[in-house]
């Protein structure tokens, strides 16, 4: 065979790069978001003293439920499924300073904030 006749195999395997690297990031930010919401509902339990559902005298508190949250990592933005406590509010360490990096004021809303002197509405109430 010569070897300049066209092969009937050529170009039978094609790579699409931006397909899979796509695919790829859909796995990490999916493995991430995973992972982080099975630490919160560990921290939850260990907070609460008790598994989700669990029947214990040393129970400390008891689940209401969920709500979401978005957080920006370097995998992409992943929804978070952060649990609420009935007595006690849930922190966590484990995101706080992601928390913290999302959140962005506007420089003049923060002076302004700061510079008003205080109210008597606000010593009553510590989140105004």
């Amino acid at each position: 065979m010569a070897d300049d006749t066209p092969s009937p195999l050529n170009n039978v395997i094609t790579i699409d790069d931006e397909r899979i690297k796509s695919h790829l990031d859909r796995v990490v930010r999916g493995t991430v978001e995973e992972t982080l919401n099975a630490l919160l509902d560990a921290e939850a339990d260990r907070l609460c003293n008790a598994q989700r559902y669990e029947r214990s005298a040393a129970r400390r508190d008891t689940r209401a439920g969920h709500y979401e949250r978005g957080l920006q990592t370097k995998a992409g933005e992943v929804r978070l499924m952060v649990p609420k406590l009935r007595r006690q509010a849930f922190e966590t360490a484990i995101i706080e300073q992601g928390w913290r990096d999302s959140i962005s004021f506007p420089p003049t809303a923060v002076a302004r904030r700061r510079a008003r002197p205080p109210r008597s509405a606000d010593a009553a109430d510590p989140c105004p």
